[in-house]
């Protein structure tokens, strides 16, 4: 099943369960066209904990050593974006970079989880873009500037359960319709149940919370007026474009 948070044409918020052959959702007994509404980030989450270098090929292009355990860190809740969303990117700098993730919604507080019983607090998958400035993120060691300003995790377009999800699900992104990354969740180097259990050491993970799972290699710059889609197998497409402000 696949499910939309969307923002009716009254106003109020909804969690509705979306028809891909339609291409509608509903809520409510109503229905609507995605057009008619405003599709949402599919969860309102206290914080999306990202990984780094969950993937060999992507620690390679980085020139960086694979992990003997997963590198963490955060976004908060004001770099959510939804799909639709035009991105602003951070002004002044010379590279901003795309980066296609698989998304973990968690589905209730959970702490200290191990990994044999990690899927029974996940609500679903969805797709992510950890939108990258890095610029300062060479510069600075916990990556404010570089991973948490604003918009920088376009989020979306829908939650879909695990069940929809296939465990070799290929995750791609492609920029102005150029395929630019392709790779699939088998050749994660930490896999998700490991990732659940190593968060949940160290904190409490919320109800709606995300784990974004890290990215494959083929990451690049973006540019004013690109367009993006990151596309997760069983879960469909998040598209956005992004604007450089200042740029004509």
């Amino acid at each position: 099943m696949h499910h939309v948070r969307f923002r009716d044409p009254a106003g109020s918020v909804r969690e509705g369960t979306y028809d891909a052959d339609s291409d509608t959702v509903a809520f409510g007994g109503e229905e609507y066209t995605l057009d008619e509404v405003d599709v949402l980030p599919p969860s309102d989450p206290s914080k999306i904990v990202c990984v780094g270098l969950n993937y060999a090929d992507h620690a390679a292009e980085q020139d960086s050593e694979i992990p003997d355990r997963p590198l963490l860190f955060l976004k908060p809740p004001n770099a959510l974006s939804s799909h639709g969303d035009t991105v602003p990117l951070p002004p002044g700098k010379e590279r901003v970079e795309w980066e296609a993730e698989l998304a973990v919604v968690i589905g209730e507080q959970c702490r200290n989880v191990d990994a044999d019983e990690a899927m029974d607090v996940v609500a679903g998958f969805t797709c992510m873009n950890d939108v990258s400035n890095r610029d300062d993120q060479r510069k600075e060691q916990n990556w404010v500037r570089g991973k948490a300003f604003d918009n920088a995790a376009p989020l979306g377009p829908v939650l879909a359960t695990p069940e929809e999800v296939p465990a070799d699900a290929s995750v791609e992104l492609r920029v102005n319709g150029e395929t630019k990354q392709s790779s699939s969740r088998e050749e994660f180097i930490f896999s998700v149940p490991e990732l659940i259990e190593e968060i949940t050491t160290y904190q409490t993970l919320e109800e709606g919370d995300v784990i974004s799972t890290g990215t494959p290699a083929g990451v690049g710059p973006l540019s004013d007026g690109d367009t993006v889609e990151v596309e997760v197998e069983g879960v469909g497409v998040l598209e956005h474009d992004v604007v450089a402000p200042g740029e004509d």
